[in-house]
């Protein structure tokens, strides 16, 4: 089917089901018990039967919170070509996908986008899911199967670059895996020996190999030992070691290596200020530390408040957020952060043109102001946004 034929298709059914999404207003969310979505949605990204955007949490056709053990938006922005798509791990090990699909990117064996969750055929055992640019990587038995586009030798596979990978194929020569991480043309990969192996697009030293060599081949991140987590940017990477210290490698432009520097670094520098670190999480372009004390720190991209500082100016080190407290999980978009709180609330900042924000506005918030997407006692624990969009989702 051609793309515009299957755009058409899509846009009409889903505009008759749209009616029937449901909404949820902040006062309404405590008892639902739906993975939830706002934002973009031209492509289908949010999963609700609709090519509609959302300014607040709409209902992910048929999977529950308590379905779901992780969640990961992939893609960009609104436009075709910027591949928005979304991917869930069960708690029963099966994969479910749905969002734009024109690199492959949701593993049905097609091209054609859903609006709504569809089940990764012969998917299962699964422990670990990333969802990247225009590819998607799981983790099954300590293996790595990956699928989408191959142009920048992202999926590992020693295979053909030109065509995209419409079902999960293996990644070369990497076994004992607990975890993975997809960016922007580029993979990550965390043993359970705590070593950390990079395959994909070299640019901007983003593989931290010591050089910015395109490998199709997983390489061993050299001199980096005891990682116990590790969090995927565009173009930047994030691993906390066992001793609570945070490196950083990839592009470095703004601030997002945390290095007092905005210069690339192709091997793993030390983010300054940073000890004592319980969790990490990377955004688009930014990064963000929970510390034992619970207090929050963030870094990198920041020219739509994104950092939540009360500033737009990039952050070269750490600044700890003292505005919030008891933060769960961080996820940001190209522009925005959202972040789940330990009281069951959901609360973003940053730029909200698209509704980013899911607080029913188009209105960004000022200074170190928040708006909240979802009230305290919803049920949420985890957030997570499309890679470099403006869609967001909460479970």
């Amino acid at each position: 089917m051609s793309r515009s034929r299957s755009t058409l298709l899509l846009t009409t059914l889903t505009a008759v089901t749209a009616l029937a999404a449901p909404c949820l207003s902040a006062h309404a969310a405590g008892t639902d018990p739906w993975v939830r979505a706002w934002g973009e949605n031209a492509q289908g990204q949010l999963g609700n039967g609709s090519v509609l955007a959302q300014q607040t949490p709409a209902a992910v056709t048929g999977i529950t919170r308590d379905d779901v053990r992780e969640l990961s938006g992939g893609g960009g922005g609104a436009a075709a070509a910027a591949n928005p798509f979304a991917v869930a791990l069960l708690k029963d090990g099966t994969v479910k996908s749905w969002g734009n699909n024109a690199t492959g990117q949701l593993g049905n064996g097609t091209l054609t986008a859903q609006s709504f969750p569809a089940t990764v055929a012969g998917l299962s055992g699964v422990s670990e899911v990333s969802a990247g640019l225009n590819h998607a990587l799981a983790v099954k038995g300590g293996r790595v199967l990956a699928w989408g586009s191959n142009a920048s030798k992202q999926l590992g596979t020693g295979q053909d670059t030109t065509n995209p990978y419409k079902n999960p194929i293996p990644v070369q020569s990497l076994d004992k895996v607990k975890d993975v991480g997809a960016g922007c043309d580029f993979s990550v990969a965390l043993r359970q020996d705590g070593t950390v192996w990079t395959w994909g697009k070299g640019d901007n030293g983003r593989l931290g190999t010591g050089n910015n060599t395109t490998r199709e081949t997983p390489q061993k991140v050299p001199d980096l030992v005891d990682v116990e987590s590790v969090a995927v940017g565009c173009d930047h990477v994030l691993a906390l070691t066992a001793d609570g210290i945070v490196k950083a490698w990839g592009k470095g432009a703004e601030g997002q290596l945390g290095n007092d520097s905005t210069t690339d670094s192709n091997k793993p520098v030390d983010v300054a200020y940073l000890d004592a670190v319980a969790r990490i999480f990377a955004t688009s372009a930014s990064g963000f530390a929970v510390l034992d004390d619970g207090s929050l720190a963030g870094w990198g991209k920041n020219t739509d408040r994104q950092l939540g500082d009360g500033t737009n100016a990039n952050r070269t080190t750490p600044v700890v957020l003292d505005t919030f407290k008891g933060v769960q999980s961080i996820a940001g978009g190209a522009d925005f952060t959202v972040a789940a709180l330990d009281d069951g609330s959901v609360i973003g900042w940053g730029a909200n043109a698209a509704a980013q924000l899911g607080d029913g506005t188009t209105t960004a918030p000022t200074g170190t102001s928040t708006v909240t997407a979802l009230p305290p006692g919803s049920g949420i624990t985890h957030v997570t946004t499309t890679m470099t969009g403006k869609s967001a989702f909460a479970y």
